[in-house]
């Protein structure tokens, strides 16, 4: 069974290669979805797949890339059939 969850993502999260870091996260935990900037400055994460994947993903948001300053991450219920297949970071 598949799960899924959306993530706001804030602090120094756009230009530090986030959305490409958390595209190669998402990979190789096999989760389908998109990372995405918002207009606010924060970035939109949306995994769907393994729950224990997505809890994995979850911990590495809280870090994120080495660049980034993660400040808080907010998680939310999503539907899985919003996820598509692959990872895209757009």
């Amino acid at each position: 069974m598949s799960a899924a969850a959306r993530f706001l993502v804030s602090g120094k999260v756009q230009g530090v290669f986030f959305r490409a870091s958390t595209r190669e996260q998402a990979q190789r935990l096999g989760l389908r979805g998109y990372a995405k900037n918002l207009a606010d400055g924060r970035v939109e994460v949306l995994a769907a797949g393994d729950a224990g994947a997505i809890d994995a993903l979850a911990e590495w948001l809280q870090r994120g890339p080495p660049q980034a300053r993660v400040e808080s991450v907010e998680r939310h219920a999503a539907d899985p059939a919003e996820a598509g297949s692959g990872f895209a970071a757009s």
